[in-house]
Order: C-alpha cells, then structure tokens, then sequence
C-alpha cells in the first residue's frame, strides 16, 4: 500500500501536458541593447564634436586653400577678387620676410631634434631604471609642458629681461653700458626663444621615450647581461632599436613643432626683429590696418604643403605596418 501511495503523489505532483508551469517560454525576440534616450545621447556628443572639427578644420582649410588665390581685405564677401597665381609669385620674391621666416622654421626643428630630443632621451633612459622619487622627477620635468606657452613666453621674457633679468643679474650685464638685450638683438632672440622651446620640448620627448621604454621586453635586458655586454652596448645594440616606431613618432612631433611654433615667440616680440616665422607671417597679415586675407592663406597654403608632405608618409607607413600585423 505504501508503494501504490508513493506512485499517486508522484502522479499527483506532475502537471499534465498543456498547463502554464510546462509551456516553453516563446522568445520575444533581442533586446535593444541601447534605448532611445541612449541613442540621442551618444548621437549628441558624437555629433557635435565632429560637426566642430569639421567646421574649425576642413571647411577652414578649404576656404584657405580657395582663399589663396584670391584678393580679398576681409570686409564683404563681393570684395573677393580672384588672382590666380599672384599671391605666390609675390611671396617668393617679393616679400622679404618670406625666405628668413622658413630658415628660421628649419633652424627651429634643427635645434629641436639636435638639443631637447637626445636630452629627453637621456632622462628617460634614467627614469627607466626605477630610481628613488622618479615620479618627482617626471613630474617636474614634464611641467613646462603642461603650462600654456603664453605662460612659458612670459617667464622666459622675465628671465631675459635686460634691468632685472636672471641672466644678466647673474653675469652682471644688468649695468648701463654692459646690457645684453636677449630679446631685441635679432643676432641672440633667435637663440633665446629657442633655449626657452628647447626647455618645454625636452619633457615632452622624455614621456615619449619613456612609453616606448617600458614596451620593451625584460628578456632582451636579460639575454644581453648574460652574453656580457655592459649598459651602453645593451642600450645601442638592444634598446635603441626597439625604439624605431618611438623615433618615428618623435620625429614627426618635432616636425609639426617646428611648423606651428607662434605662441613663444608672439610673446617674446610678436616675431620680428630676427624671430620670423611663417605662423607669425600670417598673423601680421591678418592683424593689421590692412588685412591680407588672400595673401596669408596662401602663406598658410605653403605651410599646409610642407606639413602634409611629412604626415602623409608617416600615416602611410602607419597603415602598411597595421595590414602586416
């Protein structure tokens, strides 16, 4: 009896065929991951930072680049006359200013990849080797770097200053009849504004060789220490090597420096006087009691060419070396 009671609960307590507890759940299709509300708000801030970038870049450059060959002062859109070809023909062989404005953009990156890069080199190689406080130092280092070059071209120009300047105080050239003006004497303000670029550039070459430092892989450090060589040889023949997209990254950087470089030098002393640059040409050429807007896009034109001639190739190489890996 206690078998055949045992048999009907387990009937009992199993539910026929066609109740609710044994239908099999139909599914109601995909969820959307993403609700209206989200939708608009990603399209927002999607949206508005690529509708500025292509407002403030591209249809600028555009216009600069249409604007190159035409004549027009900036007052009404039916003063705008086109010239074709003469904006270009007077800038490279009537404007004086021209030619030593691109010297001083070449001397510019010259320095630059000559002084601050192996110097922002060298401090990272240190900084690499986990040395007491090295958050310190790279903070320190790295500073100019986050301050705005309004800033830095203040200080330098405190620094420089003839009466009350560092430099003179220092080597006593702060007397009449001993100054040293830094900043007006077109043979040293060159030389000055650079020292004060080069001071900036370093850091900011020390936190890329410092990124591309700890990419390295430890088991090359190692295999060299046990066939002998000493620090030097592992950094020349190990190290450095691995450091080519590092270079290539560091080489383009200082480049597109050298090119934009304006702010340290506006403060200094608004580019003249042996501190011309092209960025400082087309300011002048807008700023002014006659505005040249044809004349400066086609300077901005110049510097646009020159610009993409080093990032085109550099982006080529980017996207081979990405379809190889």
């Amino acid at each position: 009896m206690s078998i055949n009671a045992t048999k009907t609960r387990e009937a009992a307590a199993v539910p026929p065929q066609g109740t609710a507890s044994t239908k099999k759940r139909v599914p109601q299709g995909h969820k959307r991951l993403l609700t209206r509300r989200d939708r608009i708000t990603l399209g927002f801030m999607a949206g508005v930072p690529t509708v500025l970038h292509v407002a403030l870049v591209w249809v600028t450059a555009l216009a600069s680049i249409a604007l190159a060959f035409t004549s027009w002062d900036g007052i009404g859109f039916d003063s705008i006359k086109w010239v074709g070809l003469d904006n270009f023909k007077q800038l490279f062989t009537d404007n004086p200013q021209f030619w030593p404005a691109v010297e001083h953009n070449i001397i510019w990156f010259v320095v630059l990849i000559l002084i601050p890069t192996p110097m922002g080199l060298f401090l990272a190689v240190q900084l690499d080797k986990k040395i007491r406080f090295s958050r310190v130092y790279q903070t320190a280092f790295f500073l100019p770097v986050v301050v705005s070059l309004a800033v830095t071209g203040f200080v330098w120009q405190l620094v420089y200053n003839p009466d009350t300047g560092l430099i003179n105080s220092i080597i006593g050239a702060n007397k009449p009849g001993h100054y040293i003006d830094w900043i007006g004497d077109p043979h040293l303000n060159l030389w000055a504004v650079l020292i004060a670029a080069s001071w900036r550039h370093t850091g900011y070459m020390m936190i890329l060789y410092l990124a591309g430092l700890k990419g390295v892989d430890p088991s090359l450090r190692e295999a060299s220490s046990l066939d002998g060589a000493n620090e030097w040889q592992t950094f020349k023949n190990v190290i450095f090597p691995t450091l080519r997209p590092t270079n290539t990254v560091v080489l383009v950087v200082t480049i597109i420096e050298a090119l934009r470089a304006f702010d340290l030098v506006f403060v200094f002393n608004k580019g003249a006087q042996g501190t011309e640059l092209l960025s400082i040409l087309i300011t002048n050429n807008i700023i002014g009691e006659s505005s040249r807007i044809g004349y400066c896009s086609a300077i901005a034109v110049v510097l646009l060419v020159i610009s993409l001639a080093v990032i085109i190739p550099y982006l080529i190489a980017t996207f081979r070396k990405e379809r190889r890996a």
